[in-house]
């Protein structure tokens, strides 16, 4: 009851359960890592053992995800999502611009924390970024891809429990990281953050109008990017560097040294 008085009723957002938070004497940047849809902090270990240990490092766990709050009641927007991101950052007294890095869901979260706070912003990283067009009025022959995933997330929205069944499948054969923990008491949340953050999404056209580098990594096998957006993107904004990596969506394989070396560019641009 006083927790829904406090969030729901007051809107103070919720302070995010931070996961690694590695605090160098004198941090040569800070790093904020923001992991994708049903997942958790836990994401980016692979990638936090090869960044040097002059880097201050924080990955939290998004509202809704591992160790964080989950209310029932919550839209978990990006908006909703970048607010308990920055509750968490000044929790934390971080001083600063800091770099995030956000994979999947994160990136969205990340145009909509850089959106509305700039000046805490230095540079984003914004891995397998689903950046669509929702656009309803256009009608094709042949439908555009970014209408056609919309499908199958809708398909995902009314049928969660065959969704829970196909995720756990994907875990065991290792067609996704083993880090996405969804299950019958989390889908939820999943769905929630799916139809409001990445169903519903402004971020394309957010990005285009970001005045700080934008540094984004792309799977070529990757069935849920859509490259063609991220070009126009790219062309649109001349603070965009746009990489391919030879992966699908998840950090793992080459999609890990490939996040290192971007956060080194990014903290020593050449």
């Amino acid at each position: 009851m006083f927790d829904t008085l406090i969030h729901k009723w007051l809107r103070i957002p919720y302070s995010l359960h931070v996961r690694y938070n590695q605090r160098p004497k004198k941090p040569q940047a800070t790093v904020i890592l923001i992991h994708g849809i049903g997942n958790s902090g836990e994401a980016w270990a692979p990638v936090i053992k090869k960044l040097p240990d002059d880097i201050r490092v924080i990955t939290i766990d998004l509202l809704g995800f591992g160790e964080s709050p989950k209310p029932q009641w919550a839209v978990y927007s990006a908006k909703t999502q970048a607010n308990s991101v920055l509750a968490t950052y000044f929790r934390l007294r971080i001083r600063g611009p800091v770099i995030i890095v956000g994979h999947s869901l994160g990136a969205l979260v990340a145009v909509e924390i850089a959106k509305r706070y700039p000046l805490l912003i230095k540079a984003l990283i914004l891995c397998s970024p689903p950046f669509y067009k929702l656009d309803d009025t256009e009608r094709r022959l042949i439908p555009r891809t970014d209408m056609i995933l919309r499908d199958m997330y809708n398909a995902a929205l009314k049928y969660p429990e065959q969704f829970v069944r196909l995720s756990t499948l994907a875990v065991k054969y290792k067609l996704v990281s083993k880090t996405i923990n969804l299950n019958n008491d989390n889908v939820d949340s999943y769905m929630a953050a799916l139809e409001a953050t990445i169903m519903n999404q402004t971020s394309l056209q957010d990005a285009k109008k970001l005045r700080l580098p934008i540094y984004i990594l792309r799977g070529t096998l990757d069935p849920v990017v859509i490259g063609r957006n991220l070009k126009e993107l790219a062309k649109a904004n001349k603070h965009v560097k746009l990489k391919s990596v030879v992966a699908s969506h998840e950090i793992y394989g080459l999609f890990v040294p490939a996040v290192v070396k971007a956060i080194r560019e990014t903290i020593e641009p050449k």
